[in-house]
C-alpha cells in the first residue's frame, strides 16, 4: 500500500510539475495507478467516468452562470456601479476605498467569477482612486481580496463544482455562502476604516473629500443599481422561493443579463459572440477537469488510499480543530500551484473520507474550502487575481502580493470565526431545510 501511495503522489507531482493541463495530469495519474497495480482495463473505466461526470443536470447551471458573467463583464455595469456607490461613501473613513469592497460584493453576486469581478471593478476604480490621491497599495489590496468574493457569494461557480462532485445541494451551498460572504465584507471594511483612522488620515492618503450632494440627486444616481439588484433578486429569489432550480435560474439570468447589457448600450452581435465563445472555453475546461478528477477518484477507490489515509489520520487522534489547521496549511501550499477548481476537485477526489470520518458538515466544509480557494487567488505563483491586477496596473507581482497580506490574514480570521461559530455558514441552510 505504501508503494501505491508513493507512486500515486510521485506521478501526480511529476505531471503537475511538467506543465501539462490539469485534466491530463489527473487522467494520467489514474491511468498509471490502474495499469501498474490492478488487472483492470483502464479504458472502460475512463469512458464510464467521463460519461458519469458530464451528464448531471446540476452541471448545466455551470455554463449558464459563466455565460451570464461574461455578458455582464462586457456590459459597462462596473461604471454604473461605481457612479452609484461613490456619493454614499464620502463620510465613511476610507471613503472611496470601500467602493472596491462593496462593488466587488455586488458584482460577485451576479458574476460568480473572481477574475471577472477583479477586472470589471478594477478597470473603473483603480484609475479613479489613483487620480484622487488614495493609497495605491491599499487600493490594490482591497480590490485583489474583495474580488475573490466572486467565488463565495452566490451564484458561485466553485460551489456548483463542489456540489456536483460531492452530491450536495447547490441551493443549500449558495445560501450557506451568504453569511461568510457578508462576514468577509465586514472584516475588509473594518480594516479599511481602522487604517484610515489610524494611518491614512495622518498621511493624507485617503483621497480628496467627496463633494456634498443633495439626497435627491444621490437617490437618482443610485437608480443605476436597480438592474443589478433586480438581477440578484431574481436569481436568488427564484431559487430560494422554490420557483426555479439553480439551472433554470441561471438560464433566466443569461436572458436578463442580455437585456441589462442592451439597456446599458453595451450589447451587440460581437459582444454576444465573444461572451458565448469565452463561456464555452471556460466551461469545457472545467468539464474536462471534472472528468479527469472523476477518473482519478475511481482509481483511488481501487487503491483504498483515501480510506487508509482517513484511518491513519484517525489513528493519530487529531482533534477536528487540529485537523483543520493541518488541512488548511496543506491546502494553502497546494493553492500556490493549482487553480481553484483543480484544488477543489483534487481535494474531493482524495481526502473526502477523512472529512466525513472527522464529522465535518459537508455544506460547512464546502464553504470553508471555497474560502481557502479564495486565499489561493491572491498567493503567487498561480494567483489569478494578482495577474489581473498586474495587467491593470503594470506593478510587480510581489508588490501586489504584499498589498494583499492584511486581507489574507483577515480570511484566516474568517475561517477561525467559522470554526468557532459554524452557524455563520450552516444557519441559513438548516433554516431553509426546516
Amino acid at each position: 500500500m505504501l508503494t501505491i501511495s508513493l507512486v500515486t503522489l510521485l506521478a501526480l507531482a511529476l505531471l503537475l510539475g511538467s506543465g501539462v493541463w490539469i485534466a491530463f495530469a489527473l487522467l494520467g495519474t489514474g491511468w498509471i495507478v490502474l495499469t501498474l497495480f490492478f488487472p483492470l482495463p483502464a479504458g472502460p473505466i475512463l469512458a464510464s467516468d467521463f460519461w458519469g461526470a458530464s451528464y448531471g443536470w446540476d452541471l448545466t447551471a455551470l455554463p449558464m452562470f459563466i455565460w451570464m458573467g461574461e455578458i455582464l463583464f462586457r456590459s459597462g455595469l462596473g461604471n454604473n456601479m461605481f457612479q452609484a456607490l461613490a456619493p454614499w461613501l464620502g463620510r465613511i473613513p476610507g471613503r472611496l476605498l470601500h467602493s472596491n469592497i462593496i462593488g466587488s460584493g455586488l458584482f460577485a453576486a451576479v458574476c460568480g467569477s473572481s477574475a471577472a469581478t477583479c477586472a470589471t471593478v478594477g478597470k473603473m476604480t483603480l484609475p479613479e482612486l489613483k487620480q484622487r490621491g488614495y493609497d495605491e497599495r491599499l487600493a490594490i489590496g482591497t480590490l485583489a481580496s474583495a474580488s475573490t468574493l466572486g467565488l463565495l457569494i452566490p451564484p458561485s461557480i466553485m460551489m456548483i463544482v463542489y456540489g456536483v462532485v460531492t452530491e450536495q445541494s447547490i441551493s443549500r451551498l449558495f445560501i450557506a455562502g451568504i453569511g461568510p460572504g457578508l462576514l468577509l465584507l465586514g472584516l475588509f471594511m473594518a480594516y479599511v476604516i481602522g487604517w484610515a483612522l489610524l494611518v491614512g488620515n495622518k498621511q493624507g492618503k485617503v483621497g480628496e473629500a467627496v463633494a456634498p450632494m443633495p439626497l435627491a440627486r444621490k437617490l437618482r444616481i443610485s437608480l443605476q443599481l436597480l438592474p443589478l439588484l433586480a438581477l440578484i433578486g431574481g436569481i436568488l429569489g427564484s431559487i430560494y422561493g422554490g420557483i426555479a432550480s439553480p439551472t433554470e435560474a441561471a438560464a433566466c439570468g443569461v436572458v436578463l443579463s442580455m437585456l441589462i447589457a442592451r439597456a446599458n448600450g453595451h450589447f451587440n452581435a460581437i459582444i454576444f459572440k465573444d461572451a458565448l465563445f469565452a463561456a464555452v472555453r471556460t466551461s469545457c475546461m472545467i468539464a474536462f477537469i471534472i472528468a479527469g478528477a472523476s477518473f482519478l477518484s475511481s482509481a483511488m477507490s481501487f487503491t483504498h488510499l483515501p480510506m487508509n489515509l482517513a484511518q491513519q489520520i484517525g489513528d493519530l487522534g487529531l482533534s477536528p480543530a487540529m485537523l483543520l489547521v493541518v488541512l488548511t496549511l496543506f491546502l494553502l501550499v497546494l493553492g500556490c500551484f493549482l487553480d481553484g477548481i483543480s484544488l477543489i476537485l483534487l481535494v474531493t477526489s482524495i481526502i473526502m473520507p477523512v472529512i466525513e470520518t472527522a464529522g465535518f458538515d459537508l455544506i460547512w466544509f464546502g464553504i470553508y474550502l471555497v474560502i481557502v480557494v479564495e486565499m489561493s487567488q491572491i498567493t503567487p505563483p498561480v494567483g489569478f487575481n494578482l495577474f489581473v491586477i498586474q495587467g491593470l496596473t503594470g506593478k510587480d507581482i510581489m508588490a501586489i502580493t504584499r498589498a494583499t497580506v492584511p486581507f489574507f490574514a483577515l480570511m484566516i480570521v474568517a475561517i477561525i470565526l467559522m470554526s468557532v461559530f459554524p452557524g455563520i455558514a450552516t444557519y441559513l441552510p438548516q433554516a431553509m431545510r426546516g
